[in-house]
């Protein structure tokens, strides 16, 4: 295995959810939701586990200064590539794969994302997205492929064409990438789009036009790729919670 660390983008302030706590802080089951994200990261043995942390982050350093993390702070939140950024500092020296994860992504197993590593490793990839069919592909980005398969790019929402949102084929935002070609490409992320930020997705599209290898591992788990932005969202992932446990 080669050395990993891994980077989990904790910034948000969760707007959907009517609440003025960080989105990643909000419970599942008595336990804030990044709990399960850094549970699943244990497991994978990490040399160095990143934390970025941006809207009331003091909360989030308090609650988990035991565990083995480090905190970043991103300020302002310029979207998912800004975010990311922020951790270049901890990672001048690292070499080897970093595995980039949302905070709101709660039920992703330690196992699926072993799966992805070893993917990427075998494929030996620049990077590899996680993705998952959904039949209602909702606020997810798009995964754009080409005839033989191979995926171009990452559509947001908000910046797709009538075609590209009929894809089922969605980022589940985790992502595995050497180290060096991450940052490469995340200095040519440009904030040309509706949202205006520095979009992580992005990276894809940069280094594939390098000629450097790009996949996809579509998972079949698909209740595992649940990503929380709403109260009702996260009445779900318990109820699948409990389901689990009662089974």
């Amino acid at each position: 295995m080669t050395n990993l660390a891994v980077i989990v983008l904790a910034a948000g302030k969760g707007t959907r959810m009517k609440s003025d706590l960080p989105k990643v802080f909000h419970e599942i089951l008595g336990e804030p939701m990044l709990s399960y994200v850094l549970e699943a990261v244990k497991k994978l043995n990490p040399e160095q586990t990143l934390l970025v942390l941006g809207h009331k982050r003091d909360l989030i350093m308090d609650y988990y200064k035991e565990w083995p993390v480090k905190f970043v702070t991103q300020e302002p939140q310029l979207g998912t590539g800004h975010a990311v950024m922020q951790a270049k500092p901890y990672l001048e020296d690292f070499s080897g794969t970093i595995l980039v994860l949302a905070g709101d992504v709660p039920l992703l197993s330690a196992e699926t994302l072993k799966k992805l590593l070893d993917f990427h490793h075998q494929n030996k990839a620049a990077v590899t997205d996680l993705t998952v069919d959904l039949e209602d592909a909702g606020n997810y980005g798009r995964i754009v492929r080409n005839e033989q398969g191979e995926i171009i790019k990452i559509v947001e929402k908000k910046d797709a064409n009538p075609e590209e949102l009929k894809i089922k084929e969605i980022n589940t935002g985790t992502f595995c990438f050497d180290s060096q070609a991450l940052f490469a490409a995340l200095s040519e992320v440009k904030s040309e789009n509706a949202q205006q930020e520095y979009y992580l997705t992005d990276t894809l599209e940069i280094l594939r036009k390098k000629g450097l290898p790009v996949f996809a591992f579509k998972t079949d788990q698909v209740s595992e790729t649940i990503g929380i932005n709403t109260k009702e969202q996260l009445i779900e992932v318990e109820r699948i919670l409990l389901g689990n446990k009662a089974a």
